[in-house]
């Protein structure tokens, strides 16, 4: 690996010892050797350093400028160079529509995935809790992952959609074709359709999230009448400096195309590109930084005002995928119920806890863990939570050491077999409910 460089123009932020771009979507443009880039030109008859040309298009050549993305890899060998795709187990993956189970209305939960005893790392450590739509058209995939071990000799490439990490426990760095990101707890990853890398641990065990989207790229959700400035902002999005590997040897290439897992032998590391210049990069982005918007006069807000990103549909205002955070925040409504209100929504949610506690539920939804209310099903806060509510003091308060996250979709999450049958299924879920008295007199207004 050679050291990080990069020769744009526009000003980089260093964390440790990996260098970043800012921006969301800019066109980037990073080498990590002088003079790989090309000048007046994206594929001249002969490039710099014997290397080969690339172009990377996860949308169509057509698509209008403003949602059209792509990149030129300026590489030691084109991504051709390896054997043939051989199926694989795909053991715990699934894709869209899911059949090996029946979808239900009553609300699910599940408390954390354990980490293996056995050497697991994050490919083989995924499992499909849910999906929607139809793998290849719209919709998405939730993945659990567990890894005690790091990818060195193995690369992997989702074809199916791109994918929002969100680890929990346990830090991650994932090598990519365009350069190394490190991300921690409280941090996301986007990584583009198609786009090959491994993941290294930062710790001797990792646990989180996975949201694989197979519908129109994320992109940052319209501020309407906040105005210029609020919600995730384009500078806190971070994507790495070019930084190959040339490295030689018995490599394993494991894709995921259609739903199903393929693998090839290859005899270098893919991520053997020495400069790349476009719109179509990994980023991160610290969920910490999110400047929340929020009620200063009365009414607990839709929480769609958290949305951090959003995949469109075909539908304006109706998302293939809303991801929505949780985080510290101010709550200073006055006479007002401050929990979550109880609802049914048409849209279908499915929640995770990276840390604390989530206001509306006080006991068995934890970090690690996950929930699902689907289309119109019933919820909101368990009777503890809405006894809180509603015999607090209302002065403001501080929601502290707190990030949950929602992905919220148009579209009914179908569990898996596997989710439907885990032993990390909680029995009795909507037991936190059934404690809600009446609490009805019609002599009594107040």
């Amino acid at each position: 690996m050679v050291e990080q460089k990069n020769t744009n123009a526009n000003p980089n932020q260093k964390f440790g010892d990996l260098i970043y771009q800012s921006g969301f979507y800019n066109e980037h443009s990073t080498e990590a050797l002088v003079g790989a880039l090309p000048e007046g030109g994206f594929s001249p008859q002969k490039l710099a350093y014997g290397l080969y040309a690339e172009k990377f298009s996860v949308t169509s050549f057509t698509a209008p400028r403003d949602r059209n993305f792509r990149n030129w890899f300026y590489r030691i060998r084109p991504s051709v160079v390896k054997g043939d795709f051989y199926p694989i187990d795909k053991k715990h993956v699934r894709s869209a529509p899911i059949s090996d189970a029946e979808v239900t209305p009553n609300p699910i939960r599940w408390d954390p995935l354990p980490i293996p005893n056995q050497p697991i790392d994050f490919v083989d450590g995924m499992h499909t809790m849910a999906a929607n739509g139809r793998v290849g058209v719209e919709g998405f995939a939730v993945h659990l992952y567990t890894a005690n071990k790091s990818m060195q000799h193995r690369f992997y490439a989702c074809n199916d959609g791109e994918l929002l990490i969100l680890p929990q426990l346990g830090g991650l760095i994932a090598h990519t074709e365009c350069g190394v990101i490190d991300i921690s707890p409280g941090e996301v990853c986007v990584i583009p359709r198609g786009m090959k890398f491994r993941i290294v641990l930062q710790d001797d065990h990792s646990r989180g999230y996975i949201c694989e989207n197979y519908g129109a790229k994320f992109r940052l959700p319209e501020r309407g009448p906040v105005g210029s400035d609020g919600f995730a902002n384009d500078r806190d999005f971070l994507s790495p400096v070019a930084s190959y590997e040339d490295r030689e040897g018995d490599f394993e290439l494991v894709n995921k195309f259609m739903g199903n897992l393929f693998a090839c032998d290859i005899h270098h590391s893919p991520l053997d590109v020495v400069a790349w210049i476009g719109t179509a990069f990994p980023y991160k982005y610290d969920l910490s930084r999110f400047n929340t918007m929020n009620t200063v006069s009365y009414d607990h807000p839709d929480p769609s005002i958290f949305t951090v990103l959003t995949s469109d549909s075909d539908t304006v205002g109706v998302a293939n995928i809303d991801f929505v955070i949780f985080p510290p925040r101010w709550m200073v409504a006055e006479n007002t119920f401050r929990p979550p209100w109880y609802h049914r929504n048409v849209m279908s949610e499915f929640m995770g806890l990276i840390y604390g506690k989530y206001d509306a539920k006080v006991e068995g939804f934890i970090p690690g863990g996950a929930s699902l209310h689907n289309c119109m099903a019933a919820h909101g806060p368990d009777a503890e939570a809405f006894s809180n509510g509603s015999t607090s003091e209302l002065h403001p308060v501080r929601y502290t050491d707190t990030m949950a996250f929602m992905f919220e979709s148009r579209y009914v999450i179908q569990p898996t077999k596997f989710a439907m049958e885990t032993s990390q299924r909680q029995g009795g879920y909507t037991q936190c409910w059934q404690d809600l008295k009446k609490n009805f007199d019609p002599k009594k207004k107040y």
